[in-house]
């Protein structure tokens, strides 16, 4: 699965269907020197969540992202580092409404793109800065819009709006019941927005923000409102980036895949520490052959999963993990999020005391920041398999570790051998 977990909805019965995400916003309410849409969250540049929403829903044609003319090559360097398709790059103007009709001119003047775009049928407007949209409600809305001209999506208010006199006195109050809050995405024939834009003042342009209001005011549309999910949120302030960046966090830790060699001590401690994780996430269990080349390997890897734990009984496998960063990296797996791989050393041996010089540490922790720049992040796990009796809670420590690396995913632990 995707870094989002929402239904598979239905192709909608548009003949052509195309996205505009404006992204030319300063970020002035979230402070700092960097626009929003281009933080980092996990690493990645929140306008890129935003796209790949777009990018993996086949029905979508053309994704238009609109930025400001400071921020074209930031935003074209985006593209191809992380490999967006179907992605038309476009200068912005001064304010959001201005940018939406640059937006939209792709597929009528010549003047906005190298080329002239199909036009759609339909034209979704999503905010660049929405990055949690899932297929569902875009298909909605895109159904909705087509039949009624314009769509968008609703929420609840969450306070109650009131209205200040002059003297900055309460004046009056809205019944909160009666009000919605208009989200994104919002969708509408594209003939009836691109009219809409073309009627619109230049009062409206520079002040207005609502495109259902310009849809109505000089098209006479009425948009269908469509009722959205808690997900649809903008990130306005900084504290909303450590809510994205948490959200993204819990997803990439709904699925764990434990490879375990075919050995028979392996294999047990592989099948308890699966049974463990059971009941904290879903698991997949594969038994393989590390020492070989097991065109299993790429079977496991092509699937949506982003954490792997593989257990050996070797110390120190670092040939092993090696066979596995360098299977991930030809996936392309790593290329948009984070993938967390942990090598599980099962230590069998008699001794009392488990021993590691220094100089084996400091090389798997060198491994480890290498791979890191993949955007893999390797941890080691020592089970010590000596006491039969206390196996089951050595191992239920373990899948408690594994969780926790999973769910954190913090990048300043890589290298680290943790003892369950």
């Amino acid at each position: 699965m995707e870094a989002s977990s929402g239904s598979r909805a239905a192709r909608p019965a548009v003949a052509a269907v195309a996205a505009v995400l404006p992204a030319g916003g300063s970020g002035e309410r979230l402070g700092g020197a960097t626009p929003k849409q281009f933080c980092a969250v996990q690493g990645r540049p929140l306008v890129s969540y935003a796209v790949r929403a777009m990018e993996r829903i086949s029905w979508i044609s053309d994704i238009i992202v609109v930025v400001s003319p400071e921020n074209i090559e930031t935003m074209t360097s985006i593209i191809e580092k992380y490999g967006h398709k179907r992605v038309t790059i476009v200068k912005g103007g001064i304010t959001r409404h201005r940018s939406i009709f640059n937006g939209l001119k792709v597929f009528t003047e010549n003047e906005f793109s190298k080329h002239l775009l199909q036009k759609p049928e339909v034209v979704i407007i999503h905010d660049a800065v929405r990055p949690f949209v899932e297929e569902d409600i875009l298909s909605k809305v895109v159904m909705a819009a087509k039949e009624h001209g314009a769509a968008g999506a609703i929420r609840p208010l969450v306070s109650t709006v009131i209205a200040s006199a002059a003297d900055g006195c309460l004046d009056h109050s809205l019944e909160r019941a009666r009000y919605r809050a208009s989200e994104m995405p919002q969708a509408f024939l594209f003939d009836i927005i691109y009219e809409a834009y073309q009627q619109c003042t230049d009062y409206d342009l520079d002040y207005g923000t609502e495109c259902l209001h310009l849809a109505l005011k000089y098209c006479k549309t009425n948009a269908k409102l469509v009722e959205g999910t808690a997900d649809l949120w903008k990130v306005t302030y900084k504290r909303d980036l450590y809510a994205a960046e948490s959200i993204i966090k819990d997803n990439l830790s709904q699925q764990v895949c434990v490879i375990t060699d075919v050995k028979e001590a392996v294999a047990q401690i592989g099948f308890l520490l699966h049974e463990s994780l059971r009941s904290q996430t879903k698991v997949e269990a594969m038994s393989i052959s590390l020492s070989k080349n097991d065109s299993h390997l790429q079977n496991i890897f092509s699937g949506q999963c982003y954490n792997f734990v593989c257990v050996n009984d070797k110390k120190y496998a670092i040939q092993e993990t090696q066979q596995l960063v360098d299977t991930l990296e030809k996936s392309n797996i790593p290329l948009l999020y984070q993938v967390v791989l942990i090598s599980v050393h099962l230590d069998i041996s008699e001794n009392i005391s488990f021993g590691i010089g220094m100089e084996e540490l400091a090389r798997i922790k060198k491994f480890a920041r290498e791979v890191k720049k993949k955007n893999i992040l390797v941890y080691g796990l020592l089970i010590q398999y000596k006491d039969h009796l206390l196996l089951q809670e050595t191992v239920n420590s373990a899948a408690a570790l594994v969780m926790a690396l999973i769910k954190d995913r913090n990048p300043e632990l890589v290298g680290q051998l943790l003892v369950a």
